[in-house]
Order: C-alpha cells, then sequence, then structure tokens
C-alpha cells in the first residue's frame, strides 16, 4: 500500500505506474480501460482499484482517438419518475463506473417519437445504448440498431441482446394467489398500448384455471393513470385486479377509495415492481417482485461484451395487505 500511495504525492500518475503496481504488462491496463471483457475478472478488478488508490485518470480524449470508443452509455427510459426504472439507472450507473464507463440517462416521457429522437442523437455519443421498456416498435429498433449497438430490457426482439423479467410467472404468481383466496373474476389493468409486459401479465392471467379475466385499459401506467381507470374497475364486477405497476396499482387504491370502496375488504388489488412507494403505502401493496438492479448490471455487461443473448430473470411474490378473500367468501 506504501509503495502505490507514494505517486499521489508526486509526479502525474502513468499507465506504466499502474502497471507496476499491480503486477501486470502495460497492454493489461490498457485493456482494463478499452477492452475489459478481454482481461480476467481478479486481474481487471486488481488493476481497477489499484488505479483508483493511485487516483490513475485514463485521457478519454486520447483513447477514443486510439480506440474509437467514446466509454459512454446511452440509456433511455420511459419514465424517470417510476421508481422501477430509478433501480435499474441506479444499478447500472454503479456496474458501468467499475468498468470505467460513464451512463448518460434520458427519459422518453412515455413519446415512442421522443424516444427515436433520443436514440438518433446519442448515436454519436456511446458505445452502445440500453433501451428500457421502450415504446417504439421493433422494427424501428432494428433500423436504429444499424447506427448504434443495442440491450433491450423488457421487450422480446429476435436477434438482439434482450433481457426479460418474467413478468408472466409473477402474473401466474399473484393470479393464483387471489383465486386461493377465494376470488374467481379478476382484472388486469393494463399498460400503454403495446406493452410487452401488458401483454404477457394478460396471457398469464387467463392461462389460470377457474378465474375469468377482465382488461381494463390501456392505462397510462402512473398513479393518475390508476385514478382515472378505478371507476371502469369498480363496473367490471371483478373482485381483485393485478395492475400493470406499483403506480398504477397505487393509483386504483386512492381512485377505488374515493368511490366508497375498501381495500382489501371490497376489493384486492396487486401490483408489479416491488417499488418503495408500495411497501409505504396504505395498504401495504401485495406486488410482484422484479429483479431491476440485476437487469441494470447485467445489461451493461452484455453491452460491454457485445453479446447476442436473450436472458430471461425470475421474479417472484410478495403479499402484504391490499388483499384479502371477497365479501362472503368462507
Amino acid at each position: 500500500m506504501r509503495n502505490r500511495l507514494r505517486y499521489c504525492a508526486g509526479v502525474a500518475v502513468t499507465i506504466r505506474d499502474v502497471a507496476q503496481a499491480a503486477g501486470v504488462h502495460v497492454s493489461t491496463v490498457s485493456r482494463t480501460f478499452t477492452a475489459p471483457q478481454q482481461v480476467n475478472e481478479d486481474t481487471r478488478n486488481r488493476v481497477i482499484e489499484v488505479a483508483r488508490e493511485l487516483g490513475y485518470r485514463p485521457n478519454r480524449a486520447a483513447r477514443s482517438l486510439t480506440t474509437g470508443r467514446t466509454n459512454n452509455i446511452g440509456l433511455i427510459v420511459a419514465d424517470l419518475a417510476n421508481p422501477f426504472f430509478s433501480s435499474i439507472i441506479k444499478a447500472a450507473q454503479a456496474h458501468a463506473r467499475e468498468r470505467d464507463y460513464h451512463v448518460f440517462v434520458a427519459d422518453t416521457d412515455e413519446d415512442p417519437a421522443v424516444e427515436e429522437e433520443l436514440v438518433q442523437a446519442f448515436t454519436k455519443q456511446v458505445d452502445g445504448v440500453i433501451l428500457c421498456s421502450p415504446r417504439i416498435t421493433n422494427r424501428v429498433i432494428t433500423r436504429l440498431a444499424k447506427d448504434v449497438p443495442f440491450v433491450v430490457v423488457n421487450r422480446r426482439l429476435r436477434g438482439y441482446a434482450t433481457i426479460l423479467m418474467d413478468v408472466a410467472q409473477g402474473s401466474r404468481l399473484a393470479i393464483e394467489h387471489l383465486r386461493e383466496l377465494g376470488h374467481r373474476k379478476i382484472a388486469v389493468a393494463s399498460g400503454p398500448s403495446g406493452s410487452w409486459t401488458s401483454a404477457e401479465m394478460v396471457a398469464a392471467a387467463r392461462a389460470v384455471k377457474g378465474i375469468e379475466v377482465e382488461t381494463v385499459g390501456p392505462n397510462t401506467p402512473t398513479e393518475q393513470g390508476g385514478i382515472a381507470a378505478a371507476a371502469e374497475v369498480a363496473r367490471s364486477g371483478v373482485t381483485a385486479v393485478l395492475a400493470h405497476n406499483d403506480l398504477l396499482a397505487i393509483g386504483l387504491i386512492e381512485g377505488l377509495t374515493e368511490l366508497g370502496l375498501d381495500v382489501p375488504g371490497d376489493m384486492s388489488v396487486v401490483g408489479v415492481d416491488d417499488s418503495l412507494l408500495g411497501r409505504l403505502n396504505r395498504p401495504k401493496l401485495t406486488t410482484v417482485t422484479m429483479p431491476t438492479a440485476a437487469a441494470g448490471r447485467l445489461a451493461v455487461d452484455l453491452l460491454l461484451q457485445s453479446v447476442t443473448a436473450a436472458t430471461t430473470l425470475e421474479t417472484s411474490l410478495v403479499i402484504r395487505e391490499s388483499t384479502a378473500p371477497p365479501k362472503g367468501h368462507p
């Protein structure tokens, strides 16, 4: 440690200093910061730790001219206000930083036209783009991918690196939980039109035997969207509802309460995400846990390694206070 720290008080630390302190060749240090996937993980971590201790900072401009890479990643989400995306962003940024990459984050506000514009704007500034729950079509993604590499989160897209959270598995667990409580007519409050997540939820719900499923939507996947959908849910004659995400579920609870209905006494409500808001809500929200942090880290790895693969991450159900047997059920 003493040999490493002596560099901090002297002249600027060079790549040779890092190589000597880490006990590796200069080319290994160079690859660690320009092509980390080509370096053994233990060696890469040691080099990064030594560089951090010595205060070494690669010259990004010079490295970009040499490698043709910017060491920047674009990360585009549908709504920064949604806690689902903030967890992905936080994990992706931390993971990228460990690999000496920076993440540029942009919000489309659920607008596919804005999303396409942002991808085009990022093309010359980043080495790749992570699209989270994209609103643009697969055809548009395929066209844009000619100019910049992609990793797509929560969208099935053949031939590209995709990360799917098994929302079908989580939805099935939620519907089976409601069935066990005695519910027989259940609504699925969907999200935006064309949402892959909503399509998976509806298909999974309809596959559960002994349950009649109503669909309510499309809906804006926000608290206000849930409030607006509450009247339709109440009129549908269902005794329980599975919402596209926690924000929509929380809005439904608020809207149903304003209509004079008790949750879960008159209507059980299940969300998707397991966000902090759902845990703070009253009643505390029964919800499907989504592995958002794992998805953020994996998206960075797939992008940096130029891997074209489809990965599905498991989900689970967390039972809290917003679900109960329907009225009159023994």
